[in-house]
C-alpha cells in the first residue's frame, strides 16, 4: 500500500512545514533583498496563500513552491520600486524645464500609470514588469516563470490591452 503524502491543510502538518522552512526561505530572500522587514513580510505573504491554496498544492512540490513564489513576489517588488524610483527622477529631471501645468499633468498620469499596473492580475503585472521594467525577452520571462513562451506572450497581450483601456489607445506601452 502506498504511503499518502500529508495534506498542507492539515493544521498541524501546515505548521511543522511552517516551522520547518520559514527562517530558511527568510534568510533565503533577505540575502536577496537585504531587508529583514521585506524578506519577512514577503514570506509570511505566501505563507498565507499557501495556506488558502492548502488543497491545491502537493506537499512534496510545497518547499520548491514557496521559494519560487516568494523570489517572484520579491521580483515584482523591486520593478514596482524601480518604476516609481524612475518616475520621480523623470519628475525631477523635468522640474527645471516644464511650466507647472505640465509637471501637474505628468504627475497625474504617473499615478494614474502606477495605479493601472497595480490593477492588474498578478500574474499579468509579474509579466508586464518582468519585460518592461527588467528588460527580459518572453523566453527569459518564461524560464523564470515555469511557463512557455505562448503563455508569457498571452499574458503580456493581456496587461497591454487592460493598460490601453484604462489610459487610453494613444499611450506607447
Amino acid at each position: 500500500m502506498p504511503n499518502k503524502e500529508p495534506s498542507l491543510c492539515d493544521e498541524k502538518v501546515f505548521n511543522d512545514f511552517f516551522r520547518k522552512h520559514y527562517e530558511s526561505i527568510t534568510r533565503y530572500i533577505y540575502y536577496k533583498c537585504g531587508d529583514l522587514q521585506q524578506a519577512e513580510d514577503i514570506v509570511q505573504n505566501i505563507f498565507v496563500k499557501i495556506w488558502n491554496l492548502c488543497e491545491k498544492i502537493i506537499y512534496s512540490k510545497a518547499k520548491s513552491y514557496i521559494y519560487s513564489a516568494c523570489n517572484n513576489l520579491l521580483i515584482n517588488q523591486i520593478a514596482h520600486k524601480k518604476v516609481v524610483l524612475k518616475h520621480q527622477k523623470t519628475v525631477t529631471d523635468n522640474s527645471n524645464h516644464e511650466s507647472p501645468d505640465f509637471l501637474l499633468e505628468q504627475e497625474e498620469f504617473r499615478i494614474k500609470l502606477k495605479q493601472a499596473i497595480n490593477d492588474l492580475n498578478f500574474k499579468e503585472r509579474e509579466v508586464f514588469l518582468l519585460s518592461r521594467i527588467e528588460g527580459k525577452t518572453y523566453k527569459e520571462i518564461a524560464e523564470i516563470t515555469g511557463l512557455t513562451v505562448k503563455a508569457i506572450e498571452r499574458r503580456m497581450s493581456k496587461a497591454l490591452k487592460e493598460l490601453r483601456e484604462k489610459l487610453g489607445n494613444h499611450i506607447k506601452i
